[in-house]
């Protein structure tokens, strides 16, 4: 009995020893201070797909999950009165263009009209002049009795007639030169007119091209928001897509952590369903006011601390690649390394870093799992 009781009392102490060793061996790379963690969630840059207009949906040519490229058309809005309106400007356009064709033709029968009135204001000076000469001798004449009053009065009367028909030459000049700057305004006002009805057209045909919903960049859609037929309120979304080449984690730090993070320091991401695959990632953002930590985070002495938000983001040419592999949502940790000089421990090196085999998505690429070269 009492070998049974030493016996039971040396497994207790060995499990113990065991249990703590394993604890300690295990909660290392907790204790590293050439490294902080935080708890997070992959996340991917969202674009909301929206209609510029007001309008119905005509068709949706996407359906959840489907894999886009940049400028495919994505959702086709209804047009029907926009093209009705292109129709119509176009008509307009038509018309201000005859308009300022008529206007052009004008200036010339008005210039004509100032040329006939210069010419007649140029008849009148001269037979001005005759008449004044004429007004004049015969006043000489009649002055040393050599003519008679009847005479005279008759070269007075054309004299004043002369000058009558100069004043009337010159104000058909005037209104001839005013008529003439009339319709070079006439045309001037109709070319500007033909510009306002071509901006016309141009407007409503960015509309009619607006109504064409495409993708901004390569992507995937997330959600299908509205339904053919449903109408949408200018600015109404459509459709919700991610960019899986911006993929990031957002992670929250202590204060006294945060203070040790730079931006673009080294970072492994390490996903809960995929362990033993840590994603290279460079820190990119950190907040520069602190706040509460998020409801994700159980312990009440967590709670009670000021956390930073942080972010990490994978590299872009990496994803490019794995593209079909990406997924927003999973939860993971990721890591800092803090200390540059510190080497990355065993657990959070990448495959290829220890040697490892690479999981098929890469080996399959042949590519370098951090996407910047080509396996050998």
């Amino acid at each position: 009995m009492k070998k049974l009781i030493i016996s039971l009392i040396v497994l207790s102490v060995t499990a113990l020893v065991v249990y703590f060793a394993v604890s300690w061996y295990s909660n290392r790379l907790y204790r590293n201070p050439a490294f902080v963690h935080g708890n997070g969630r992959i996340e991917a840059t969202e674009i909301n797909i929206a209609a510029k207009l007001a309008g119905k949906v005509e068709e949706i040519k996407v359906q959840e999950g489907d894999k886009v490229k940049a400028k495919q058309i994505l959702v086709v809005m209804q047009t029907n009165v926009l093209e009705a309106n292109l129709a119509q400007a176009k008509a307009k356009h038509q018309q201000t263009i005859a308009t300022e064709a008529s206007a052009r033709a004008m200036i010339g029968v008005r210039e004509a009209m100032l040329n006939s009135a210069k010419a007649k204001l140029e008849r009148a000076k001269a037979t001005l002049q005759n008449a004044e000469k004429e007004y004049n001798r015969f006043k000489k004449l009649l002055q040393s009795d050599a003519t008679s009053q009847k005479h005279f009065d008759t070269a007075e009367a054309l004299y004043l007639t002369a000058q009558a028909d100069l004043k009337a030459a010159q104000a058909e000049v005037t209104e001839a030169t005013a008529n003439v700057n009339a319709a070079k305004a006439d045309a001037e006002g109709a070319k500007a007119n033909i510009l306002a009805a071509k901006a016309d057209i141009e407007s409503i045909q960015a509309d009619i091209d607006d109504s064409y919903l495409t993708a901004p960049i390569d992507g995937r859609i997330q959600y299908r928001v509205a339904e053919p037929h449903e109408v949408l309120s200018a600015g109404g979304r459509a459709l919700n897509m991610v960019d899986l080449t911006d993929v990031y984690m957002t992670f929250f730090l202590s204060e006294k952590d945060t203070g040790k993070v730079r931006i673009g320091a080294d970072a492994r991401i390490v996903l809960d369903v995929a362990p033993d695959y840590p994603i290279p990632a460079k820190v990119t953002y950190v907040a520069s006011v602190a706040q509460f930590t998020p409801k994700t985070v159980e312990t009440q002495v967590e709670r009670q601390k000021m956390m930073f938000r942080i972010k990490a983001h994978v590299n872009r040419e990496l994803l490019a690649l794995l593209i079909d592999y990406v997924k927003t949502g999973l939860p993971g940790v990721a890591w800092v390394r803090v200390d540059p000089n510190a080497p990355w421990p065993k657990e959070l090196q990448t495959l290829r870093e220890k040697g490892g085999e690479l999981p098929p998505a890469l080996k399959d690429l042949k590519i370098d799992e951090t996407g910047k070269g080509i396996a050998k």
